[in-house]
């Protein structure tokens, strides 16, 4: 019991602290992905450290995938014809 109880503050300081010493252009998905990989890590077989650096790569991916698509729509269309 004594080990759950130090490993998931220990695992949100680690997240935090990696939030807080990257830029937040690189950071953008991480730390959110990061602490719930923790979470999800931590309950399936007490590998927290491992889910939260997945979960940030994912969260990483999905975040650079949406300023993508929103780059595209926000793309002005050529003039053609002038």
């Amino acid at each position: 019991m004594m080990m759950k109880s130090i490993s998931i503050p220990a695992v949100l300081a680690l997240a935090l602290a990696a939030g807080a010493l990257a830029s937040p252009a690189d950071a953008a998905g991480c730390l959110k992905g990061a602490v719930v990989g923790g979470v999800a890590g931590h309950f399936a077989g007490h590998h927290g450290l491992l889910g939260a650096g997945v979960g940030c790569a994912i969260g990483h991916h999905r975040a650079a995938e949406r300023a993508r698509e929103r780059d595209e729509q926000n793309r002005p269309l050529p003039a053609y014809g002038r």
